[in-house]
Parts: structure tokens; C-alpha cells; sequence
């Protein structure tokens, strides 16, 4: 059934069980209602490693995009969130594949801003667990809001859903997070502590309906409260191993993206109760967004008053997507052995008989002195070369699926960058970096040849480039001798060759 489909009442059906919340915590039954049936605007932000918000805005201003300001999502290292029409595909323009910017949607992008990951604070953060890290949006404003410094571990617990959180980590230039493959309900003591923790949870979706209507039908039968049930389990095993790896006076940012107290308030209660005084709900406030409180009273229960502090997105409030989010402190004052056991870092160390493969980078491209103070370069596999932020510790357990991103591919003749590489380093490129035009940049991500005049090659010898458009690194092409200029973009990002 398509979502034109699905009509007022259908919808009205699909969410009625939470109709008595809006005589205790919201109201507006009927705009929440019409929330749901208007579709919800897109957003991105920028990535500030590569480029200001306001140049990103010129950039779509010049493509006909109109964009509006989300005024509530300010964080000093962050980049800046935009509004952008529904249905805005951001997966297909250049400036994505570029990696100046990602798409996430707006409330989405609260957890974070309530981790307390602000640079120069009084409780220094150095490590820190997103859980429930697929696909990745999170996690890259994670690594972000530490200066793409210190150590994000990323877990997810399937390696398809991990490939996809590397993918965008590689494409934003990411140096400071190793991706793990775990069920987060056990994660080992022995990768602890964090200073904070993200646990959002796979949940009913619920929240999801402006953008998903599928979920109309699913909800429209009834099965909503089995589907929390089912999921609460889980939600609840993954917080209280949230609680067990942070350390004393830490952090964990519990969120769903649906409206079921069952996975939201209910799952909170569970972590206040078993921690007996160890846990303290901090107040949600963040200014220019509307928050509603947590609930209190569900199907004749009374609950815990402490989860008002507890924070509700409801859709009509906001012109956001449905959400909740939970900020709980681990209490310093717990006493020994309140926190997981200090962990074992893995060592990331460049061998001897790998060095000349960095030497000959930085020969081609003339990158600048210094690269091995900035980074910690390192073999994860015989492919080839990875690097990591100077001061980024995995731990032994549990063991990486990457630390880092794979910059370099060494098993190839000649070796190569990689596009996630080029998007890294090329920046820092003094010789062979071409500037393309409008017409040879969208060749180049459709994978086609084209010869570049005589200005373009200037600067190249035959062989591997990096090549630029409007100032910005979009990946390696080969230049033969021939003039022809062939593209090394990746078929796996081939999604951005609409080009905009």
C-alpha cells in the first residue's frame, strides 16, 4: 500500500493508544495528527574539517536548493544543521560524495548535543562508546565534537550495518574511531571505561511515520504494543551495559526514535531502579527547541516522578520527526570497583618495511612534513595502510573490524590512495591535483574518461592525480600519457553521479 494510500483515520489508528498523553505531558491531539500526515523536511549538516556552514549554503543556493536554519542544534565543533525541502536526495550530489557534508535528521542529531562533548570543559572526555552506531550519523558527530581527536569506539552487531558506518566515517574523514562488532547487551568490561556512552536503541520507529508510512499499516492492526514488548528486552539489556562501562561521574544519553513508553520511560525506570542511587536524570534544556516531559502515569501505572526530566519530541511541536532522549550521570561518589576495570589499549605502529610506501605519498602529492606526528599509520590488512589520530587507543577487547580509515592500498601495482584517503590528505596536496570543470566533474563520478586541457595538466605527471572541483578533493584519477584522464571513482559511492 502506497502512502497516498493511507488516510486520516488510518493514521489516527495507527498512534490512538497515546491519545491520553496528551491530557498529561502534550496537547493538540489534532496538530499532532496533522503532523504526521505532512512529510517531513530533510536536513544535513555541514562538515567543518572541510568547509563552513556558510559555504556549504552558497553551494546550494547555486544549485536552486532553498535551505532554513535549525536554530535549536548549536554545538561550538559541530557543523551546522540545515533544513532542506522533503524528499531532498542529498546522496546524490557531488558535495556529498565530496564528504563537506552528511544527512541526518534533525532530531537525530540532539544526542549528541546532550553527551556534554563541548571542547575545553571542566570533565575531559577522551573516550567514548556509541553503542548502537549504524549507520553512522551519530558517531561522526561524536568524533567531530572531540576534534576528530582521542578514541569513539562505534559497535554495531552486524557486519553489513558496520561496512555502512564505515563507509561514511571514510567519506567525512574520520580518524579517530575504531568500528567494533558486537552485540552491545555484552560488550566486554575489558574495552572500559567511557567517559560517555550512547545507547540509541533499536526501537518500533515509531517516530518515523512522517517519513515512513509503511509503518501505517503495521501500527493501523494492533501490533504496536507487542513490537515494544519484543523490543523492550533488548533496550533494557543494552542500558544497563551502558551503566556497567562508564566510569564514576560519567555520562550516558539514552534515546528511541518512538513514542511507546514501554521502550522509552519504562526502560529508564528499570536503569534508576537497579542502579540504586548511582544514576541521576539530568534535565533536558536546550534553547529554541520545544521539549515535552517524560511521562509520568501509563495505562493506570504511576511512575518514578523523577522521568518528567525525561524529553519528548512530539512532530507537531518542532516540524521534526517523533523522539525521545534520556541524560543520566553515573554519580562520582560510588566508591572502588564502581566502574569497569581500566582496559588494555592495542598498539597502532607502523612497521619498518611499510615506511617507504608513506614516503613515496608524500613525494607524489608534496604532502607537508609532520604526517607522523598528526596521524598513527598502521597495517590492518594485506590490502593496505590505515591511519588514526595520534592519540586514538582502541582496545585489545573487543577485537577492531578498522582503526582508522584505509587510506592507502597497497596490494595493487602501482599502489593507490583512496578515494576516503584523497578526500583526507588531498587537501594538504601541493603537485599532481587537477581542477575540473562543472561537465569533466560529473564524467568523472559517472566513471568516464575525458582529456583535461593543457592548464589542467600543468601541475600533473603521467600517473596517479587527485582531482578537484570548486576547491574540493573528489577522489584519484589516472593520467596517461595518452592525455586521457581516467576516473578511480568508486562504483560502491557511484549514487552521487547525478552530480546535482
Amino acid at each position: 500500500m502506497s502512502r497516498d494510500e493511507y488516510d486520516r483515520a488510518d493514521v489516527e489508528a495507527a498512534v490512538q493508544r497515546y491519545r491520553p498523553l496528551f491530557e498529561q505531558v502534550t496537547e493538540d491531539w489534532e496538530g499532532f495528527i496533522d503532523a504526521l500526515q505532512r512529510p517531513q523536511p530533510a536536513c544535513i549538516w555541514n562538515n567543518p574539517m572541510r568547509l563552513d556552514a556558510d559555504a556549504l549554503v552558497a553551494l546550494l543556493d547555486a544549485e536552486g536548493v532553498p535551505t532554513g536554519p535549525v536554530p535549536w542544534l548549536r554545538h561550538p565543533t559541530l557543523g551546522r544543521a540545515l533544513q532542506l525541502p522533503p524528499g531532498f536526495k542529498a546522496g546524490q550530489r557531488w558535495w556529498y560524495c565530496a564528504g563537506l557534508a552528511h544527512a541526518q535528521e534533525a532530531v537525530s542529531q540532539l544526542p549528541v548535543t546532550l553527551l556534554g562533548l563541548a571542547p575545553g570543559a571542566s570533565d575531559p572526555v577522551t573516550r567514548v562508546l556509541d553503542l548502537c552506531a549504524a549507520p553512522g550519523g551519530k558517531t561522526a558527530q561524536i568524533a567531530l565534537a572531540l576534534g576528530n581527536r582521542g578514541t569513539v569506539l562505534a559497535n554495531d552487531f552486524t557486519p553489513e550495518r558496520i561496512a555502512a558506518l564505515q563507509g561514511n566515517l571514510d567519506r567525512l574523514g574520520l580518524v579517530n574511531v575504531s568500528t567494533t562488532w558486537c552485540d552491545g547487551s555484552n560488550y566486554p568490561a575489558a574495552a572500559g571505561p567511557f567517559d560517555r556512552i550512547l545507547v540509541d536503541a533499536p526501537c518500533s520507529s515509531e517516530g518515523t511515520l512522517r517519513r515512513n508510512r509503511r509503518l501505517v499499516g503495521t501500527l493501523r492492526t494492533g501490533d504496536g504494543p507487542a513490537r515494544s514488548a519484543r523490543m523492550a528486552a533488548r533496550q533494557r539489556a543494552l542500558l544497563r551495559k551502558a551503566v556497567q562501562l562508564c566510569r564514576p561521574g560519567g555520562r550516558i544519553v539514552y534515546s528511541t526514535c518512538t513514542f511507546a513508553p514501554e521502550e522509552n520511560e519504562l526502560i529508564v525506570a528499570e536503569a534508576l531502579d537497579a542502579a540504586a542511587g548511582r544514576l541521576t536524570l539530568l534535565p533536558v534544556d536546550v534553547p529554541g527547541l520545544r521539549v515535552g516531559a517524560g511521562v509520568t502515569r501509563w495505562q493506570g501505572r504511576t511512575l518514578d516522578p523523577r522521568l518528567a526530566l525525561c524529553a519528548r519530541l512530539w512532530p507537531h511541536w518542532n516540524d521534526t520527526g517523533g523522539f525521545f532522549v534520556a541524560v543520566l550521570e553515573k554519580t562520582a561518589e560510588t566508591g572502588a570497583g564502581s566502574g569497569p576495570p581500566a582496559h588494555a589499549a592495542r598498539r597502532l605502529d607502523l612497521a619498518p618495511e611499510d615506511a617507504p610506501w608513506l614516503d613515496g605519498l608524500v613525494e607524489r602529492y608534496g604532502l607537508p612534513d609532520g604526517l607522523r606526528e598528526r596521524y598513527r599509520f598502521h597495517r590492518q590488512t594485506r590490502r593496505g595502510l590505515h591511519l588514526a589520530a595520534a592519540d586514538h587507543t582502541p582496545p585489545v577487547s573487543p577485537p577492531a573490524q578498522g582503526s582508522g580509515l584505509f587510506f592507502h592500498r597497497t596490494n595493487m601495482r602501482p599502489p593507490k590512495l583512496t578515494t576516503a584517503g584523497a578526500l583526507l590528505l588531498g587537501p594538504q596536496a601541493t603537485r599532481n591535483r587537477m581542477d575540473l570543470t562543472l561537465p569533466q566533474r560529473d564524467a568523472y563520478l559517472r566513471r568516464e574518461a575525458f582529456t583535461p586541457g593543457p592548464e589542467q595538466t600543468r601541475d600533473c605527471r603521467p600517473g596517479q592525480v587527485l582531482v578537484r572541483y570548486c576547491g574540493h578533493t573528489l577522489g584519484v584519477a589516472v593520467l596517461h600519457r595518452s592525455g586521457t584522464l581516467e576516473s578511480l571513482f568508486p562504483r560502491k559511492w557511484s549514487g552521487c553521479t547525478a552530480g546535482g
